[in-house]
């Protein structure tokens, strides 16, 4: 459910969530937890980016630039990872979605699709080019899925207004997702298939719920509804790591 609203809301990729619930709660170990997560993402992100682009907040074009870039690395970055010991794995993300969280409740973006249009296409593929190099590899190494980094690239880098920044990130996302997922099952195998399953089909369902109330939302409400989710995600994932007594 979380992971599903943050990825519908905001373009959180699910492993924010779920990597370190599965890891803390069932013992699952980190690279597998990270490879349920980003099997997760897939059809929750190419779900919420059908929504959005029905509701013309997605950008194609200049998407696929960064796509490319960030496909590429994700496969560096998670053939990376499976050479580094699991406790260097997952603290990433519950810092980022916290302070990311808090960035749109203190500084909302209300950036127009017509601003939008006055930045140099040069400039963007440039940027796009550099960014998704960066977010590839993030995807990979650690199971972000790049969601959270692209929705901040997208929004202070590139000038992108809020609903369109978050319906190309899913779009991006869905296919890093699976880059990412089939990567890691193809060098740890496939992890418990209940787990697997149950991941796949909550963060499906509340990721189409939050994407529908997100595309008729008011750029004012979506800001403040994306910063809350992601503020209490970021929160409730720090708490139970460390404080004593909740593992």
């Amino acid at each position: 459910m979380g992971a599903g609203l943050g990825t519908g809301l905001a373009g959180l990729s699910a492993a924010a969530v779920i990597s370190p619930m599965l890891i803390t709660f069932l013992g699952v170990p980190a690279y597998q937890a990270v490879g349920v997560a980003l099997a997760s993402d897939v059809l929750a992100s190419a779900v919420s980016a059908y929504t959005y682009g029905k509701n013309k907040n997605l950008d194609i074009k200049n998407g696929l630039v960064m796509m490319a870039a960030v496909l590429a690395f994700t496969m560096v970055g998670s053939w990376l990872a499976s050479l580094l010991p699991q406790s260097t794995m997952g603290g990433f993300s519950m810092f980022m979605t916290l302070l990311l969280g808090i960035k749109f409740i203190v500084k909302p973006v209300m950036t127009t699709k017509e601003a939008m249009e006055v930045v140099s296409p040069k400039k963007r593929v440039v940027q796009s080019i550099v960014c998704g190099t960066g977010i590839g590899l993030i995807c990979g190494f650690v199971g972000a899925g790049g969601g959270m980094m692209m929705l901040l690239i997208l929004t202070s880098v590139l000038g992108y207004e809020l609903k369109t920044a978050v319906g190309t990130s899913v779009f991006i996302m869905a296919f890093t997702a699976l880059t990412g997922a089939v990567s890691h099952f193809a060098l740890d195998g496939m992890p418990d298939p209940l787990i697997l399953v149950l991941c796949v089909v909550f963060t499906l369902l509340w990721a189409q719920i939050a994407a529908r109330f997100a595309n008729k939302a008011k750029p004012k409400t979506l800001n403040r509804a994306t910063g809350i989710v992601l503020t209490i995600l970021g929160a409730a994932i720090l708490i139970v790591n460390y404080v004593p007594g909740l593992r």
